[in-house]
């Protein structure tokens, strides 16, 4: 089928249209503005993309024009393609369509931690061997795209109560035909579109009445507002919580690990059934790990294997993530916009990271964060942070004057409960305060719906020499360095994703980086190079030490390494053990690095994180 999509940059929009290029289907798009990741990922893809809405955009005679809700009903594709008779078709309505009627529809709904738990969910089930397809909100670090075109018969989509289009104003999970539902929580938000609880509620009504008797709610008990909607379920309820919470499914933290992993023990109507590692931070996260095992219950998973999954887990971008390091200050990007989300993660960064000041940026930019609702829940909300920096309101023409968040206030409500805070304008303003006011331990955490400017990387910049995860964007550059450091990298397309990088001041090239090679319960760093004008720096130790702390923070039990004449300086700067080649773990023996530095010069290494 010829599909165009109107709006096709955004984050679900680029999606779909990247699970219905999978599909076979002829897929094209329009949008205004087109700019990375996403530009990148459709080009990548192969799918044309049109820069700005017009009627000629339709030249290619598409057989149906998918619509998001941006779009009104006097937009000009929209208008194009009535005019030429062209049917009109929501996403949600879509999606379903194509691909939800024929399969075992799993959706992850609530208020907060959608992406995440449908991330999860899809993990677990891909580790179970069961070969699904999901769409999701974000981007699971273990799959580095939002879909997935599996052969199983389950279907995980996040479920997502905004409105449909502008010709249904329905929610959209109410298209996707749920058997199995995780309700994590139910609140106020979306004021755009709701206009109090109750009406927030009656959406989640409507859509937990659609599971068929015969599916199955899991719901979580620590939710007053869940726990209050699920009873408009026909279904099998499943309920799941924190410590004392009352829930069927509960957990407890028995020990916490290097690196800023838990040991959670997971009980069954009171009793322990299974011990689990994870990387999740906070007590929501945790909680979403448990809706995962009691949903994995009901489809007949075996804990076991939940629970390998659950170690293997990586994470969400943009969900606590970090996004750089320097100056041994963290930064941390998080999608966090309502008070209860700020809250908890928050809470979950305090510490994590280091011993320092956990400073907060937040820009209020969604619909809900810019209005005067919550303006006494973001004071609580944001009071959990050490120091805070607020940006002016984004695009405040689109609220009423009455209704908007009074940002200068809620800095004088901070400063008078003694935390530093105030409001800065400008995103290289903001970096410039930030850079003077972190110091090493510290973490900023960047909390946005939006890329706030682009201050992520404007902060790492002014502090010096950051460390950073690559990017797509950083592929040329990495083969560039590792071609004049004399590094293979013929693979390169299909792992820069585990490089580590250090970008050189002007931005334009790569002075150093690494990759970090998952194996089983091990990592292996290869790869690493300096460039040569750098060399000398100390780059090496720190792309070195920022790996070792990102590989137990991502589960890794042993960290490996060969070396031609470093070990001396691996062994007392970061702790690296000179080891014998027969004691090298079978996994890491089976990698294509082993067999490439076989040599009797090559000297094995290994750290135990």
């Amino acid at each position: 089928m010829k599909l165009h999509l109107t709006g096709i940059a955004g984050t679900g929009m680029g999606s779909l249209a990247g699970l219905l290029r999978d599909a076979g289907h002829d897929v094209r798009g329009s949008d205004e503005h087109v700019y990375p990741p996403m530009s990148t990922q459709l080009e990548e893809l192969g799918i044309p993309v049109m820069t700005g809405f017009r009627p000629e955009n339709l030249d290619w005679a598409p057989e149906r024009v998918v619509v998001g809700n941006v779009c009104r009903r006097d937009h000009v594709e929209v208008l194009a393609a009535q005019q030429r008779g062209i049917p009109l078709v929501s996403f949600p309505a879509l999606l379903c369509e194509l691909f939800l009627t024929e399969r075992n529809s799993l959706v992850v709904a609530g208020t907060h931690g959608k992406t995440t738990t449908s991330s999860l969910m899809s993990f677990v089930l891909t580790e179970a061997g069961r070969d699904p397809s999901f769409l999701v909100g974000g981007v699971p670090v273990n799959f580095l795209r939002s879909w997935r075109l599996g052969r199983g018969p389950d279907f995980v989509v996040e479920g997502d109560e905004y409105d449909t289009a502008f010709f249904d104003k329905k929610s959209k999970f109410l298209h996707y035909r749920p058997r199995l539902v995780i309700l994590t929580s139910v609140e106020f938000d979306h004021a755009d579109i709701f206009a109090d609880e109750n009406a927030v509620k009656n959406a989640f009504r409507e859509f937990v009445a659609l599971i068929p008797p015969e599916g199955n709610l899991v719901v979580c008990a620590a939710s007053p507002g869940a726990m209050d909607v699920a009873k408009s379920a026909r279904c099998q309820l499943t309920t799941y919580g924190r410590p004392g919470s009352d829930a069927q499914w509960t957990f407890e933290v028995t020990g916490r690990n290097l690196g800023g992993r838990s040991i959670l023990r997971v009980a069954h109507e009171g009793k322990g059934v299974a011990s689990l590692d994870t990387g999740m931070a906070g007590i929501f996260n945790m909680e979403n790990l448990a809706g995962v095992i009691a949903a994995g219950n009901c489809l007949g998973i075996e804990l076991a294997k939940i629970a390998r999954a659950a170690r293997r887990f990586l994470g969400v971008k943009r969900r606590q993530e970090v996004c750089g390091i320097a100056y041994g200050v963290t930064v941390v990007d998080d999608f966090a916009h309502h008070p209860t989300a700020i809250r908890e993660t928050l809470g979950a960064l305090k510490g994590r990271h280091g011993p320092g000041k956990l400073i907060a940026a937040f820009e209020p930019r969604s619909a809900t964060s810019r209005r005067a609702v919550f303006q006494h829940d973001f004071v609580d909300a944001l009071a959990v942070a050490d120091e805070v920096v607020l940006a002016p309101l984004h695009a405040p023409e689109k609220v009423p004057a009455d209704q908007r968040l009074d940002v200068e206030r809620l800095a004088a409500d901070l400063r008078g409960l003694e935390i530093p805070a105030r409001v800065i304008a400008g995103a290289e303003a903001t970096a410039e305060h930030l850079s003077k006011r972190a110091a090493p331990g510290d973490t900023v955490t960047i909390m946005s719906s939006g890329d706030y400017g682009g201050l992520h990387d404007l902060l790492l910049a002014r502090l010096g020499d950051p460390v950073r995860p690559a990017r797509p964007g950083d592929k040329t550059q990495i083969g560039q360095l590792l071609d004049r450091a004399g590094i293979t990298h013929a693979a390169l397309d299909k792992v820069w994703s585990e490089f580590l990088v250090m970008p050189a001041p002007e931005g334009a090239e790569i002075a150093a980086c690494v990759a970090i090679e998952h194996v089983e319960e091990d990592a292996l760093l290869r790869m690493l190079a300096v460039t040569p004008e750098r060399r000398g720096e100390g780059l090496g130790y720190s792309l070195v030490d920022a790996a070792m702390k990102k590989a137990r923070m991502d589960g890794a039990l042993q960290l490996y390494l060969v070396t031609d004449g470093a070990q001396g300086f691996l062994g007392e700067k970061l702790g690296f053990d000179v080891i014998e080649q027969k004691s090298i773990s079978p996994a890491i023996t089976a990698t294509v690095e082993y067999q490439m530095a076989r040599s009797k010069t090559s000297t094995w290494m290994r750290k135990e994180l």
